[in-house]
């Protein structure tokens, strides 16, 4: 196994430059015009800056760690090496383009299965949540995950019910939206699931849930919460698999919390959804 402690330092170093050298192109169009196209469907938009900054990423990674593979969501798979790279160049891409502030840069590293560095960076805040094997920290703070016992005291961040969700479950998604609305003390969508386990890692919110995701959408957030202090469960068909990362559903909390209907209701919904992530390199 290589995933010691030197080597997840130097792969988080690695990240957190690769993050930072997209800095100032996202800043500077952000809130600028741009255009946009349509992946899937008109739900599901690209814009030129998130090619742009993958590139720019790949590039960085590439140089300082040749022995790499990128997993990038606009570029998809390049290289064939050791350490796999998970890249979301701006998650949050609806919120980018429209000049809403809830969007962020996500960058994982994975050896022999295992995320072992990750970064997510909100460029217009100022914040760059970061984790190694050795902790996590905000803005080279430690961060711990600390949430509410149960759930009438928590806030629970979930894009959940997306149009996705809907056309796979049906009324089904909207049950379950009303049980999750009426547990908690707030739902609250944010537009980004990695901002959403980075906040949480921060003490800054509760809980989240997640369908029908991509490895690149969570793998940095995984780490980082969980060296935070916090929990992250990967499920598939309703069950937990390992690597969590390539789960394509998950909840995750902070410590001290215990909800049993957000656990219930994301593996019931996990059992019936049809959905399966797009191929990833560093599979099951």
């Amino acid at each position: 196994m290589m995933n010691s402690l030197p080597q997840s330092a130097r792969l988080l170093d690695v990240a957190t430059s690769a993050a930072l050298a997209v800095e100032v192109q996202l800043r500077s169009a952000f809130r600028s015009v741009m255009t946009h196209s349509a992946k899937r469907d008109f739900h599901d938009i690209v814009t030129e800056h998130d090619r742009a900054s993958e590139e720019r990423i790949s590039e960085v990674i590439f140089k300082q760690v040749p022995d790499s593979t990128i997993v990038g969501e606009e570029g998809g798979s390049k290289g064939s090496g050791a350490v796999t790279w998970y890249v979301d160049p701006i998650d949050g891409t609806s919120n980018f383009a429209r000049g809403i502030a809830q969007w962020c840069v996500s960058i994982a590293a994975a050896v022999e299965g295992e995320v072992v560095a990750g970064v997510v960076f909100d460029p217009a805040a100022g914040n760059l949540f970061s984790a190694s094997l050795g902790g996590a920290w905000l803005n080279g703070a430690p961060i711990v995950a600390s949430s509410f016992a149960q759930e009438r005291q928590a806030t629970l961040l979930t894009s959940f019910p997306n149009v996705r969700n809907i056309n796979d479950l049906g009324a089904q998604a909207f049950d379950a939206q009303v049980e999750l609305l009426r547990s908690f003390l707030a739902v609250r969508n944010l537009g980004s699931g990695a901002l959403n386990l980075a906040y949480i890692a921060a003490g800054w919110s509760d809980a989240t849930l997640g369908l029908s995701t991509n490895p690149w959408d969570v793998a940095a957030g995984t780490l980082i919460l969980r060296q935070a202090g916090g929990a992250y469960r990967g499920l598939e068909a309703g069950r937990d698999i390992s690597p969590a990362h390539l789960a394509p559903d998950y909840f995750a909390f902070g410590a001290g919390a215990d909800y049993p209907v957000l656990e219930r209701v994301a593996r019931t919904l996990s059992a019936q959804s049809s959905f399966k992530p797009r191929a990833a390199a560093g599979g099951r």
